[in-house]
């Protein structure tokens, strides 16, 4: 599933939780790893880094650290990702002080937006590696929707999830184009509740043909923005990951960022895996 994945490393007090979290992700899908860092590069931050990865048990012969001593941090850690061809970038996220609310800085949201592969949020790195229990896929309908639904039971039963939920939407113009005639409360019900049977048909379609593994998963209708949506159901569930997609030929995020995203990657639900063709 990730041939190579990659991790931007700083020498901070995260940095073992997060080399922890990647390593049992490496080992899980048989990935080389791919350590980056920007700054530079010194005999002592070498031999530091060394001592870390071999306390922590790392495997350095499917390992690779880059040293980047130059330019912008979001800008070195992309290219190196082209450079190397990585299918899965690991980072993590900040959490506001005072607060239980977790945020990507700029130099977060630049990385998601240029990365050339998948990008994994982690907002609360654990050296006893996170659980990913409950899942929640994106089931809004766009080109790239199969495609994140694919990936993300492939994902679930890697990870062995105990409970994944695709949460699709009623698109608002939809439903008011399709009550403005109705006069009655009941014709307006049922012309909703046809709407909800299209998007659920429209998820259970895309789970045709794919290999469950035993995952039990539930599909859930909303409406309203979808990103907001999202937000709000997986802190109702206290889900441990999000997985929505970013079609790069339709510059997704470009276009969706600054609106329906800008909260979501503020105050991050759970960890975020934001899928990419």
């Amino acid at each position: 599933m990730y041939r190579k994945i990659a991790l931007a490393i700083a020498f901070s007090p995260r940095m073992e939780a997060l080399i922890l979290e990647v390593q049992n992700l490496v080992n899980l899908f048989q990935s080389e790893l791919i350590l980056i860092h920007v700054g530079v590069k010194t005999d002592e931050l070498e031999t530091k880094l060394d001592d870390i990865l071999t306390r922590l048990g790392v495997d350095k012969t499917k390992t690779k650290v880059l040293w980047k001593e130059k330019g912008k941090p979001s800008k070195k850690i992309v290219e190196a990702c082209k450079e190397e061809n990585v299918d899965l970038l690991v980072s993590g996220a900040l959490k506001e002080e005072g607060f239980l609310k977790y945020y990507l800085g700029s130099v977060g949201r630049k990385i998601i937006r240029k990365a050339p592969c998948s990008v994994l949020t982690l907002i609360d790195p654990k050296k006893e590696t996170t659980k990913f229990s409950k899942v929640v896929i994106n089931g809004t309908q766009l080109e790239i929707t199969p495609d994140v639904i694919r990936h993300g039971v492939e994902f679930s039963k890697a990870v062995s999830s105990k409970n994944v939920s695709i949460l699709n939407e009623i698109k608002l113009y939809g439903l008011l184009m399709g009550t403005a005639s109705e006069d009655t409360e009941g014709e307006v019900s049922e012309t909703r509740k046809k709407l909800v049977q299209d998007e659920i048909a429209y998820v259970e379609e895309n789970l045709k043909g794919l290999d469950l593994g035993g995952l039990k998963i539930h599909i859930k209708v909303t409406g309203g923005r979808w990103a907001t949506e999202l937000a709000r159901f997986c802190e109702k569930i206290e889900a441990d990951l999000l997985i929505v997609g970013d079609d790069r030929s339709l510059t997704f995020l470009d276009r969706l960022f600054p609106h329906d995203l800008e909260d979501l990657l503020s105050t991050l639900p759970c960890n975020l895996l934001i899928y990419k063709k």
